[in-house]
């Protein structure tokens, strides 16, 4: 690993001050559990890290408004949001998705900010925030943006945020009575990254389904969202023959990549399966309630 600067600003304008830099390996570092990674296999040589650390105290906080939108900050940790009642009660999916999301030693450092701006198509994470609608707020030398977590990426390993911009805290909004599910398919360990991550979440009214999210990762060199299948499953009664339907259609529609994990050819008869899987889960639970 070859030597680099590493500073710690006092405060998130100072921090967006020194990550505005054309160099692209001027890199913010928060729980530093993936970059820290690509650094010791040579992948990454960064000319200086921005440690996020100092803003953690003002930037690790988990809160609820008066409209039911849980706020979480970006330097909350994602064992901070497996263990918060408040995440609980108004998003149960994300304590549940992080029992399977790496190790508890992971969990214990690495962030929410770091692990959605990262990038990597395989982290669990993002497909979930996506399905719940979640918004991450975004500051940077322009001020500050709102960005829709199923827009964030613009390839492999590629976000849509822009020079100098750091994700600040994320906002996911009420369920509204939607029922969600994450499904993940891993070749080793239970906590393994997956061969595919399919996200969902369905919401009932006058018998069809009304509000309809679907997302593939991992199989995929980014986040997609399965757009297709969601119209397809719109207006309609949520019949076995329709889920079936909708898992071949998000099949087609997704285009998948042959990795370690699996070939193509298997991951899209995966998707198949695990969007209808994922699909009666989701009405499993409404029915349940």
């Amino acid at each position: 690993m070859r030597g680099f600067e590493l500073v710690r600003p006092a405060t998130l304008e100072e921090a967006i001050r020194l990550l505005d830099t054309d160099d692209p390996t001027v890199r913010p570092l928060s729980g530093g559990t993936a970059i820290m990674q690509m650094m010791k296999t040579g992948i990454f040589k960064p000319s200086r890290l921005v440690s996020l650390s100092s803003l953690a105290g003002d930037h690790s906080a988990i809160t609820l408004d008066d409209k039911g939108f849980l706020s979480i900050g970006a330097m909350t940790t994602l064992a901070a949001v497996e263990h918060s009642q408040v995440v609980l009660q108004h998003a149960p999916l994300l304590p549940k998705v992080m029992k399977r999301l790496a190790n508890v030693r992971v969990r214990n450092a690495a962030t929410v900010g770091g692990a959605l701006a990262h990038g990597d198509p395989h982290m669990d994470l993002p497909p979930v925030l996506a399905a719940l609608d979640a918004e991450v707020i975004a500051q940077g030398p322009g001020g500050q943006r709102r960005i829709p977590v199923a827009d964030l990426y613009a390839g492999y390993f590629e976000t849509v945020l822009q020079r100098g911009e750091i994700i600040a805290s994320v906002s996911v909004p009420p369920r509204n009575g939607c029922n969600s599910v994450y499904r993940k398919t891993t070749t080793r360990t239970a906590d393994d990254w997956p061969a595919l991550g399919v996200a969902t979440s369905l919401g009932r009214g006058e018998g069809v389904l009304q509000h309809v999210r679907l997302f593939a990762s991992a199989a995929t060199e980014r986040m997609t969202r399965l757009g297709s299948a969601e119209a397809h499953l719109r207006g309609n009664r949520p019949e076995a023959k329709l889920l079936e339907e909708a898992g071949r259609i998000a099949a087609q529609e997704v285009e998948v990549i042959d990795d370690a994990h699996g070939s193509a050819a298997y991951k899209v008869a995966l998707v198949a399966v695990q969007v209808r899987r994922a699909l009666h889960e989701a009405l499993q639970q409404g029915s349940e309630q």
